[in-house]
């Protein structure tokens, strides 16, 4: 036996030495990380090799080392060099971010010359130092575990990642200032590993980018591929297993943005377990500088006729709400209001003048130009900037889109009417402006009747916004017959509202619906009696609370103000709560908004999803109806 045992350690030494592994003694003070980088490997490499140095790791421990991947031939590295400084005297309106783009040098280089600037607002006046440096050119040898490498045309993040091995977090944080979206011939640090180490990305496979605490079992239900499956495909997995951020090969065909099905209704209260003071900032176009406290008959007209400034100050009273709501579940919230004055130039110098990088969160901007450039500016401190009322341009790694895409509300109520097991007639009337979309809903719903509205009997080449009742004469048989009406014109939803409704009798059944529900659905024109008649339904970012249930939000603002909240307000308490909630249940938002969490508040539901490479989007809509003259959600 104990010869066998020689033979075995015999034979494991030599394999270890063919391939170029090492032996390490731990010492005193080491850790993984600190031994991967001496030997220009990774932790997950060590545990490979090791698998029991994740329960038993001390001193005198003998690990065993991979050959590293990694080149470690010379390359040349720049770094600066401090070489003394400039005086400068700040003038008018000069700013940090203005001085640093003129001088070449970052804000955090300026303050650190000139200490008093932490705890200080730069201002006119103020005599500072500005460093001067120099590049200086070296050659790194030990350190060199990246190289540069020059952007392809059709190369994204994740096509980058997964060439090199690494996670796009990982990617980002070799090159902190790589734009979010990268250009071909941009210059980006990677892993230097050997060029046959490089993965190619083939056509004629997928790839899916794992989110924050997706296991196996998760990405089952959502890609419908096993552990076995996968780990065929990306074979590192048995080494490394899933890391959030990592990019996998999986099969074409595979539906990498997941299912949009149902999650059941999470209740946060149970999960709160992080009580730090929560810090917060609410940047709103209040527009303070033009308002005059003193005249305050004045100054209610302009709130009355201002509907951008209605709309802040009731969402701003939502806000304050769900502060004091969390405060009594242990929740303590340090918050700073900000007014953009929906200026850009104003929105830049908060941003010169507040430091945010320790920041939970930031609610707003509502502009979208400056909300872009906040979210541009906080990315670096890895903030989560939530678009609370707006649909951004960009939805960058840290921005949380509250409001659901358009794409996501029409789907969801296709999907609802797919849902109903009953073979149910459709209908689809629509205006000529609408008649690509309802061409492709009628492809959803082969069987469909699809009527267009008529065209101007003078001018021809105009929409008449108008049908013939013998339009829709013999196309309504006994039972149920669902009518999608896709207009934005008032007239034409008038006219074909009254006609539907007199068709209603003992043995037909007609329910309305439209994937959009705009301001042609409302108005003097439209009956509402008609509209509950018909049973209209819609898709919707929110529903209205109900009346005949108690609410203490809703009684405690009825106390206060003497008038139901406006959806504003509601919006403002569900948002805010929601957010403070997350935080108090993870270390940081990004970990409390996995896709299989579903909050739902007064009027408003959230249940984020990450875009590949991008940021996080509510998905959560409701399908609302009109049922005895009150909307209400529909089952």
């Amino acid at each position: 036996m104990k010869n066998f045992l020689t033979i075995i350690l015999i034979a494991f030494t030599i394999s270890l030495s063919a391939q170029k592994y090492v032996e390490h003694k731990v010492e005193a003070g080491e850790t993984i990380e600190s031994i991967a980088k001496k030997y220009l490997v990774t932790p997950f490499d060590i545990y490979a090799l090791n698998p029991d140095a994740k329960r038993k790791f001390q001193p005198n421990t003998v690990l065993i080392i991979p050959n590293s991947k990694i080149k470690n031939e010379p390359i040349e590295e720049e770094s600066r060099e401090l070489i003394g400084y400039k005086k400068h005297k700040v003038k008018r309106k000069e700013t940090l971010y203005g001085l640093s783009k003129q001088y070449s040098v970052t804000e955090e280089e300026i303050k650190k010359a000139n200490r008093f600037l932490y705890s200080e607002n730069l201002k006119k006046g103020d005599r500072i130092q500005i460093p001067k440096y120099r590049t200086v050119i070296s050659k790194q040898t030990l350190s060199n575990t990246v190289k540069k490498y020059r952007v392809q045309p059709k190369e994204g993040k994740w096509r980058i990642a997964y060439k090199f091995g690494i996670t796009v977090a990982e990617l980002e944080g070799l090159n902190p200032q790589m734009n979010e979206v990268i250009q071909p011939g941009d210059e980006l640090n990677v892993p230097n590993v050997e060029v046959d180490d490089e993965k190619p990305i083939e056509a004629t496979y997928s790839y899916y980018e794992v989110l924050p605490k997706e296991g196996f079992y998760r990405l089952k239900v959502k890609l419908g591929l096993t552990q076995e499956q996968l780990e065929e495909l990306n074979p590192e997995l048995k080494e490394t297993g899933l890391k959030a951020g990592m990019v996998l090969k999986v099969p074409s065909g595979t539906n990498v943005a997941g299912s949009l099905g149902n999650v059941e209704t999470t209740n946060l209260k149970g999960s709160l377990k992080n009580f730090e003071t929560k810090k917060l900032a609410l940047m709103m176009p209040y527009q303070l500088d033009k308002i005059d406290v003193d005249a305050t008959e004045e100054t209610k007209d302009r709130i009355k006729n201002n509907k951008r400034l209605s709309i802040v100050l009731d969402f701003h009273v939502g806000v304050m709400m769900a502060l004091d709501s969390a405060k009594q579940l242990g929740i303590s919230t340090d918050l700073k209001v900000l007014d953009t004055r929906n200026k850009i130039s104003a929105t830049g110098k908060l941003l010169d003048d507040n430091d945010f990088s320790d920041y939970d969160a930031v609610i707003g901007p509502m502009d979208g130009t400056s909300f872009d450039r906040v979210a541009k500016t906080l990315r670096r401190y890895n903030v989560p900037v939530i678009a609370a009322m707006n649909k951004p341009k960009d939805v960058y790694s840290n921005v949380f889109q509250t409001v659901p895409e358009d794409k996501l509300l029409r789907k969801t109520m296709i999907d609802f009417v797919k849902a109903d097991s009953l073979k149910t007639k459709v209908v689809i009337i629509s205006d000529q402006s609408h008649r690509t979309s309802s061409e492709a809903l009628k492809s959803e719903f082969t069987n469909s009747h699809l009527i267009f509205s008529r065209m101007n009997r003078k001018q021809k080449e105009k929409d008449g916004f108008f049908i013939y009742p013998q339009d829709i004469e013999n196309i309504f048989p006994a039972g149920k017959t669902i009518v999608f009406l896709e207009t934005n014109n008032n007239s034409l939803a008038s006219s074909v509202i009254s006609m539907l409704n007199a068709k209603i009798d003992k043995r037909t059944e007609i329910v309305l619906m439209t994937l959009n529900k705009n301001k042609a659905f409302e108005g003097k024109n439209i009956d509402n009696n008609n509209l509950s008649n018909l049973k209209f339904h819609y898709p919707s970012v929110n529903k209205d609370f109900d009346e005949y249930k108690s609410n203490s939000f809703v009684r405690a603002y009825r106390k206060e103000y003497g008038v139901s909240p406006s959806k504003y307000v509601a919006r403002g308490f569900d948002l805010t709560l929601d957010l403070l909630m997350r935080l108090a249940s993870e270390d940081d938002l990004y970990g409390a908004s996995s896709d299989m969490i579903e909050t739902e508040y007064i009027e408003n539901k959230f249940r984020y999803k990450k875009s590949l490479f991008g940021g996080y989007v509510n998905e959560a809509v409701y399908i609302v109806k009109y049922d005895n003259l009150r909307i209400v959600k529909a089952n």
